[in-house]
């Protein structure tokens, strides 16, 4: 399963992904970004906010299966980086033939130490898929958010 470094080219693909996981979770109200914000904050700055990873199909003519959005992270306790995946998404008609899998793969050569991301609670068939790669829930944190007054 191919998986590269998103480019600027990408935005609008990473855009309509957003919004389709947002659908999936159904979140879609508040997806509020603007999409020449998110080219700034990812691809206009150094270091960028985030970084995204693009799954494609191995097709003549690839396309998009399904991207992850992650942040570099760093634990005191080990004293090594690792990442926070805000998001993975696959398109639904991609699932089940390992762009996830190649897009986690990919994540997982990019640190020795952990990958953390959260997952809704009814979310079960992602939560099996992390499962059998390995994953296991974080047992007694509870996620806050603080959002500007």
């Amino acid at each position: 399963m191919p998986v590269r470094e998103a480019v600027a080219d990408d935005v609008d693909e990473i855009c309509a992904l957003i919004t389709a996981l947002a659908d999936y979770e159904e979140l879609r109200d508040q997806v509020v970004f603007d999409a020449a914000d998110m080219r700034r904050h990812l691809f206009g700055t150094d270091p960028p906010a985030a970084r995204v990873l693009i799954a494609e199909t191995s097709d003549r003519q690839p396309v998009v299966a399904g991207f992850a959005l992650w942040v570099p992270t760093f634990s005191t306790f080990s004293g090594r980086p690792g990442i926070w995946l805000e998001d993975l998404f696959v398109k639904p008609e991609h699932r089940g033939r390992g762009h996830g899998a190649a897009l986690l793969r990919h994540l997982r050569g990019l640190t020795e130490d952990r990958i953390e991301w959260a997952v809704l609670d009814w979310n079960q068939p992602s939560i099996d898929f992390y499962e059998r790669l390995g994953a296991r829930p974080v047992d007694g944190w509870t996620r806050y958010r603080w959002l500007p007054s």
